[in-house]
């Protein structure tokens, strides 16, 4: 399976069944504008996690392109459904079975809102399971107990955690996040968008190391295989 940093917590995943893109934000990223075309992505779903800008600004765009179906909260999947996108609506705790493997919709604490201030319902993550393998996709979270549940069902792969503290965890508490789930293998994101969320990536990597965790910090278009 190949995970390729998108931008901010943009991700795009190829499984041997599904092509899955994550939180698309990136004809608005300056950082990610000029390397990623969102013309060049053809996801066969798209999974968002909340409901801020940030995380679906591309989605309308790309999922008409490309007849991607979104999967998210209740609201969000109905927000997209009556634009005429196909939607696969989940929330909290539930778990479907997707033809690419098994999706479930977690609890994150964050806010959830569309840009012109609607309800963007509860924000959320999810744990992907497929080909072998499960990812924890934490989406833009505080540290938060429940994340001691995860490991309960589910022994984790690869965890991706935000790290640019702010509006979510920071390094430290995302190196306890990762205690929590206990998961050694984590892919950060969320950081460097801007000035809020910058981060000194050799103190980041070198914290993580600290406690015997790899932390992965890709460069925009750079990838991952688990």
């Amino acid at each position: 399976m190949k995970i390729t940093f998108l931008g901010h917590a943009s991700l795009l995943i190829e499984a041997e069944k599904a092509s899955i893109l994550v939180d698309p934000f990136i004809s608005g990223n300056e950082k990610a504008s000029g390397k990623i075309n969102i013309t060049d992505l053809k996801p066969d779903y798209i999974l968002v996690t909340h409901a801020h800008q940030d995380h679906i600004l591309d989605v309308e765009e790309i999922a008409k392109a490309s007849g991607a179906i979104v999967v998210s909260n209740f609201e969000i999947a109905t927000h997209y459904e009556t634009k005429g996108i196909k939607v696969h609506p989940m929330n909290h705790g539930g778990q479907w079975q997707f033809n690419f493997g098994k999706l479930k919709y977690v609890h994150a604490i964050h806010t959830s809102s569309f840009p012109d201030g609607s309800y963007g319902g509860q924000p959320g993550g999810f744990i992907l399971s497929t080909e072998g393998k499960n990812i924890y996709i934490a989406g833009d979270t505080a540290l938060t107990m429940d994340m001691k549940l995860i490991p309960l069902s589910t022994k984790l792969d690869l965890a991706v955690l935000p790290l640019g503290d702010n509006f979510t965890m920071g390094i430290n508490d995302a190196i306890l996040a990762s205690d929590f789930v206990e998961c050694d293998n984590i892919l950060g994101y969320h950081y460097d968008t801007f000035g809020y969320i910058e981060i000194d990536h050799t103190v980041a990597i070198d914290e993580f190391k600290k406690t015997g965790k790899k932390l992965h910090l890709l460069e925009i278009g750079g990838s991952l295989i688990i």
